[in-house]
């Protein structure tokens, strides 16, 4: 390291960077000697419990440059992903121009950008203020926010909310000064008298004078916006949307001012003005952008109602009192006060009370669910009648309300494999437009008929005005907002967006059986009760003799007992007889529990439970008997039970036209009773966890695009190994983490509503790119003017501007239906 000087110390920058590899003191020392070395670096500390290490260096050093340093010492760098804001974009065309800016960046790994959430995510090692410096020399305004953060999204919200209210005062004064010019000049054409009374009155001179004078205002105004924002874009080379109003407004109203004050210099007939073109074409598109802005919010309302169940502040035990503080200085531990009906600030578990609470926002689910000590408690559900205190287990970004929050955000923000082919026409959309506007001038020029340079000028300004990259840019965004959105309410999260393409796909949907199809724990289905026994009776002593075993069958016949209230009386001499059952002595009284084996071996006839061993072993449960006091007293069988849920969801996936699959680890004749039950396509059983991938891959092999739905640790490999994985909410994180859509409700009935919402956003974005593609490739033409040699069709450049505002307007209202979808 070199002595600095004065001068240079001064503009000394800190950089701190992520290192992961470092397992040793020796680590830290390679990498603090290896960082010392680049030029230009004044300090190094390297922390190994915080695998970090912060550098001060001049101004000159490169970011990449000490990345590439440590990669050669061995060590790596992680990518992080940085979400910005990006201010300025108005089409297709800017959010090319933003991500080619991003991805030129040495460091950047893969940077995406939306025109209807105005972001840009970019995945890589590079510093913020790097990214936001690229952007800036795009003609763009950018600066980081962080996810879920309500103060961030406030801030957000404000902006949109300004940029709203400058559009609408943009607007209103535009449509004030553009009324005037547009009477004077088309009330002439169109209201018979009005031209007389003009000549009469103020006369054909002042008439262009008070156009050019409120016209002037209009662009110097309202329209200034274009000007600023699409002229810088057409001197770098990078025309957009802007560029194109500003290049066809300006050639309209320079074309009126020579007519009115050097009409000499215009050939003969060709004196004409064109100010109300100018200001009517500034009009509508702040109309259409305006109604845009609008859109834009309602397409974004599903994030602003979740961001909305945030509490702002809890009520919190601190040194023996309570003190209501705001939700950012709650930390895990503390004991929370929820009194009825307020909103449960942070997620937790209960340490006293008793209610009910309205989980349905987060859910899905429209029934309260009952909360006792030891209950997990959800931040942003709804207390219902009693009053609840709750230790915090996961504040800020790490609640579920705010991982929710964070993974619409984040599937809003993707792009859909679809997105591709719009991508590269858009790249070139606008200087093709440019193109074709010169080459109609032109052509009209040459060819047209007299007054040609008037047909030229109409018609060129009508081929700039029309063309509407906007359309094509917000196509696919909108409806993949709305969709995520909606799926949001409807508990169903996409966590990537691509799942709501590759969804719609799916021909086989395969379905772990243990906790996805059933309830995942073992339950008394079946208690059969032999003449001169009583039920009660019976239950208690066969609980009280498994009381004593850990077998989980024994305990769902224990907790069956105690949730009827039923005392389980004290035993003696329990035995366990191997391979056979168990026995004891309760109330003096033998009683013995085991299979139909044991029973004959106790000399037992079982024959008068067959019929209720047949039913049994028809729905794939094992029985088990009961003797008392050396009778055969019952037949008991304990199975996972099938989720109510199932049933309706199986059928709903028939009706989609799928095929269903169960993958299961049980024996053959369960799994294919419960598959009988519930009318399941194919079985695949005694499938061990490592052979659920391989199951996986057979049945895509024989069907197609395959959907997985698993909710265990064990799933997690074959969730990743699916087309798509879907994971049930109420399943281990590592589940939900491999999956690309979670069923926040751990309802069946999410998976059919999943595939449905996918294959009406898919189609949603169809019909958007059709009209944006059409539009643009009927209408470019006919305001060229390809119809007049037939049919003496022209389009006024005023139409064209109504045309390319509501163009707009007509996707987003299209991809607004899906807020009304119905599973």
């Amino acid at each position: 390291m070199n002595a600095l000087t004065h001068q240079e110390s001064t503009l000394i920058t800190a950089i701190s960077l992520p290192i992961e590899g470092m397992t040793c003191a020796s680590c830290v020392g390679r990498v603090e000697k290896a960082l010392a070395k680049v030029e230009g670096v004044d300090a190094v500390t390297v922390n190994l419990a915080t695998e970090r290490a912060d550098i001060k260096a001049r101004p000159s050093v490169d970011r990449q440059t000490l990345i590439n340093t440590i990669e050669a010492a061995g060590y790596s760098v992680p990518a992080t992903t940085i979400d910005l804001t990006v201010d300025g974009m108005t089409c297709a065309s800017c959010v090319g121009r933003v991500e080619r800016a991003l991805k030129a960046i040495p460091g950047v790994a893969e940077a995406t950008v939306n025109l209807a959430t105005e972001r840009a995510s970019v995945r890589g090692s590079v510093d913020p203020n790097t990214l936001i410096a690229a952007i800036a020399a795009a003609g763009y305004a950018a600066q980081p926010i962080n996810t879920g953060s309500s103060a961030d999204d406030a801030a957000a919200n404000e902006r949109k909310d300004a940029e709203r209210t400058a559009l609408k005062r943009d607007l209103t004064l535009a449509a004030v000064l553009t009324l005037p010019v547009f009477i004077l000049e088309m009330g002439s054409h169109l209201i018979p008298g009005v031209h007389e009374l003009i000549m009469r009155t103020i006369g054909a001179q002042w008439n262009w004078y008070i156009q050019f004078a409120l016209t002037t205002l209009v662009l110097a105004m309202p329209g200034f916006r274009f000007y600023r924002q699409g002229l810088p874009a057409l001197f770098r080379l990078a025309p957009d949307m802007n560029s194109l109003v500003a290049v066809g407004t300006f050639a309209a109203y320079a074309y009126s001012l020579v007519a009115t004050f050097i009409p000499s210099l215009l050939p003969a007939g060709t004196v004409n003005v064109y100010y109300e073109a100018a200001a009517v074409i500034v009009t509508l598109i702040l109309l259409g952008r305006f109604l845009e802005a609008r859109a834009k919010g309602r397409t974004s309302e599903a994030i602003k109602r979740l961001v909305g169940l945030q509490a702002k502040t809890a009520r919190v035990q601190r040194n023996g009192a309570i003190l209501e503080i705001p939700i950012a200085d709650v930390v895990a531990g503390d004991i929370i006060e929820v009194r009825p009906g307020e909103r449960i600030p942070v997620d937790g578990e209960v340490t006293q009370g008793q209610s009910y609470v309205d989980e349905s926002m987060i859910t899905g689910e429209p029934i309260p669910v009952s909360k006792t000590v030891d209950s997990k408690l959800v931040g942003g559900t709804v207390n219902q009648k009693g009053a609840l205190s709750f230790r915090a287990t996961a504040v800020g970004g790490a609640t579920v309300l705010s991982q929710i929050i964070r993974m619409v955000e984040q599937a809003q923000g993707s792009k859909l494999p679809i997105q591709a082919l719009v991508d590269k026409v858009t790249m070139w959309f606008v200087p093709a437009v440019m193109a074709a506007a010169a080459l109609t001038f032109l052509v009209w020029l040459i060819f047209g008929p007299q007054p040609a340079l008037t047909f030229a000028l109409v018609n060129a300004v009508a081929v700039l005005i029309i063309a509407c990259p906007c359309a094509m840019g917000l196509a696919t965004p909108t409806s993949i907002m709305v969709g995520t959105g909606r799926g949001a309410e409807l508990g169903v999260l996409f966590r990537k967006g691509e799942a709501l393409q590759l969804l719609k796909d799916a021909k086989v949907v395969a379905v772990d059986k243990t906790g996805t199809l059933t309830e995942g724990r073992p339950t008394l289905t079946d208690l059969d009760i032999a003449a001169g026994f009583e039920r009660q009776d019976v239950l208690g002593k066969i609980a009280a003799v498994e009381a004593k075993s850990e077998h989980p069958i024994a305990r769902a016949i224990v907790e069956a007992a105690e949730n009827e209230g039923i005392a389980i009386p004290d035993i003696t001499d329990f035995e366990s007889v191997t391979g056979f059952g168990v026995k004891a002595l309760v109330n003096e009284e033998q009683v013995e529990v085991g299979a139909d084996r044991y029973m004959r071996q106790l000399g037992l006839d079982v024959d008068i439970f067959s019929a209720s061993a047949e039913r049994l072993g028809n729905e794939g449960k094992t029985p088990l008997y009961a003797a008392i006091g050396g009778q055969l007293a019952a037949i008991v069988a304990v199975a996972d039970p099938i989720k109510a849920s199932s049933y309706d969801a199986i059928k709903a996936l028939h009706t989609l036209g799928l095929k269903v699959a169960m993958i299961t680890g049980d024996n053959r004749r369960t799994a294919e009773a419960i598959a009988r039950q519930l009318g399941i396509d194919e079985v695949i059983a005694e499938v061990l966890p490592e052979g659920k991938v391989d199951a996986v891959r057979k049945l895509k092999a024989e069907h197609g695009k395959l959907a997985f739905i698993g909710d265990g640790i064990n799933d997690a490999p074959a969730l990743a190994e699916a087309d798509v994985g879907l994971a049930v909410g109420t399943g281990t994180d590592i589940a939900i983490e491999a999956a690309d859509v979670v069923l926040m409700s751990g309802n069946l009935m999410g998976v059919p509503t999943a595939i449905a919402l996918s294959r009406a956003t898919i189609g949603n974005i169809r019909q958007n790119l059709f009209w944006a593609f059409a539009y643009n490739t009927a209408l470019i033409p006919v305001a060229a003017g390809v119809l007049y040699p037939a049919w003496g069709i022209l389009l006024s450049p005023i139409f064209a501007a109504g045309a390319m505002a509501l163009s707009s307007v007509f996707v987003l209202g299209n991809a607004l239906r899906l807020r009304g979808f119905r599973a």
